[in-house]
């Protein structure tokens, strides 16, 4: 598929639907465990946006996390986790285009695959967003890939230069680096990012 594709509600709800989630670990990576578990406070406001099956939702829940919430423009994989996860509540479940959120005023959103899901005409986009949507001093956390990928996506590749310049005019970057602890098959390929909201945009003329 060409970067010029619709990958809209209906793509993602197929491709769930169709099982065709080659991006599915089955549980929270390792590096946004150990992300997760470091978190000072368990009241913080937090999105994962592009969630799919949201297994890191399922674990923020599990580890007495309130204000958790999941958002996916498809509906099929909030059904999905509504079974698994009874328990979480229904209102935190989002089905909703990002870059039109209701929700805004968060903590934190951790990444996870939906960023290398984006062609490259929205990705500009996204880091505004992230600002819209997050607190001052807010985070935005989680892991991108590193690398160019030859297959036609999604998901889509890209170089952290490429990155930087999406992120700097909203963002800090307390870390931007090589991510120690990928599963197996992204070892090498993923960056790990904490970056957090400045006060206000900044533009270089």
């Amino acid at each position: 598929m060409s970067q010029e594709a619709i990958l809209d509600q209906q793509y993602w709800e197929q491709r769930y639907r169709q099982q065709q989630t080659g991006w599915d670990v089955g549980a929270i990576t390792p590096p946004l465990k150990a992300y997760v578990d470091q978190l000072p406070t368990k009241d913080l406001k937090i999105l994962i946006p592009g969630g799919g099956n949201g297994y890191e939702a399922e674990y923020l829940h599990q580890q007495g996390f309130t204000q958790v919430y999941l958002l996916d423009i498809a509906a099929a994989p909030l059904q999905n986790f509504r079974e698994r996860v009874p328990t979480f509540p229904a209102e935190h479940l989002l089905q909703e285009d990002f870059y039109t959120l209701s929700q805004s005023s968060f903590d934190l959103v951790i990444e996870q695959t939906f960023f290398c899901a984006l062609p490259r005409s929205l990705r500009g986009a996204y880091a505004r967003q992230m600002f819209e949507i997050l607190k001052p001093a807010g985070k935005l956390a989680g892991v991108l890939f590193s690398e160019e990928f030859t297959a036609p996506g999604p998901p889509f590749g890209g170089r952290s230069a490429e990155y930087q310049a999406y992120f700097e005019p909203y963002f800090k970057f307390l870390h931007f680096e090589p991510c120690y602890n990928s599963v197996k098959p992204r070892q090498g390929k993923e960056l790990f990012i904490e970056l957090e909201r400045r006060e206000r945009p900044q533009f270089i003329a």
